[in-house]
């Protein structure tokens, strides 16, 4: 189970809860443009660190503590694995997380469940951006594209073949070397 360190309130992926207080049924929406983390994505494809983030959540008090839901909204920027243009995709990604509260995490724990992945609350704090993280991450394409059916790039020269369709190279398959050789001397015993 994910124990918590003292989390910082000022800290944009930090929600307060207290306002929810304990009672099943409690509910609030949160939303607010935050900057995204560090890594939030792939080698290949990933919302740029600092670039806006929409984050619309509804956190709710349940028995077990305060389940978080709602969207990620975000710009994805990426390297297309064709032709290493760039890829621009817009993320929309649903989010549902339950931060348990400490006691009923310790209760759990002591009756034997395995809380591995589950999140715990720091007193009334929650801390959102692994959540983010887990949800967003998986969500990005793994292999982007410019666009559905790119050509990508010639494999002789470097070509961009979107630019030139028609693009193309004369390539002898080297198991016929020999009979071209021949083929080039009767040529020249010909022309003399």
């Amino acid at each position: 189970m994910e124990r918590p360190n003292q989390l910082d309130p000022r800290s944009p992926f930090v929600l307060d809860t207290h306002e929810l207080g304990r009672r099943a049924g409690s509910m609030r929406r949160v939303q607010r443009t935050v900057p995204a983390p560090e890594d939030l994505g792939t080698d290949m494809i990933g919302i740029p660190a600092g670039t806006e983030v929409e984050l619309e959540l509804r956190l709710e008090s349940v028995m077990e503590g305060v389940l978080v839901t709602g969207h990620i909204r975000g710009r994805a920027v990426g390297e297309c694995v064709r032709c290493l243009d760039e890829v621009v995709d817009d993320v929309d990604v649903p989010l549902t997380e339950l931060y348990a509260y400490s006691e009923r995490a310790r209760a759990a724990e002591a009756e034997g469940d395995d809380l591995e992945d589950v999140r715990e609350l720091d007193g009334d704090l929650i801390d959102i951006e692994p959540a983010l993280r887990d949800a967003v991450v998986p969500a990005l394409p793994f292999r982007p594209l410019c666009r559905p059916d790119c050509p990508g790039l010639c494999s002789e020269c470097g070509a961009h073949l979107a630019d030139d369709p028609d693009h193309s190279h004369e390539i002898l398959d080297p198991r016929w070397a020999a009979l071209n050789r021949l083929q080039g001397t009767l040529d020249e015993t010909k022309e003399s």
